[in-house]
């Protein structure tokens, strides 16, 4: 069973650029027709998709965040990083990581990782 697990700073200041890891265990990042997703959730707010990292290496951002967002994988096939750049309060969430079939169909999440913008 494929688990999930994200990691990160749970302050970060305005401006800077958020980074959070997503670490898989029980399945690799190169398995075929899986896409590995970062959603968040915001206080009061729905889930919002933020990106995406096919098994090819190939991204999808949504285009609200697409300017500021970056997601990449490591070598080793085990962990998904994003990157999140000139945070505002405004992107105060719990992340998450998923992983699904598609990229709109998640099977697997991660617990998830309060993240607070705050100077």
């Amino acid at each position: 069973q494929v688990q999930l697990r994200e990691s990160g700073p749970g302050l970060v200041k305005p401006s800077q650029t958020l980074s959070l890891t997503c670490t898989i265990s029980g399945g690799s990042i190169t398995a075929s027709g899986i896409c590995w997703s970062w959603i968040r959730q915001a206080p009061g707010k729905n889930l919002e998709w933020m990106g995406a990292l096919v098994y090819t290496g190939k991204t999808y951002y949504n285009s609200s965040l697409k300017s500021r967002t970056s997601i990449s994988r490591d070598t080793s096939g085990t962990q998904f990083t994003l990157q999140l750049s000139d945070v505002t309060p405004e992107d105060t969430a719990t992340y998450f990581c998923a992983r699904g079939g598609s990229c709109s169909r998640f099977e697997s999440w991660g617990q998830g990782t309060q993240v607070t913008v705050s100077p």
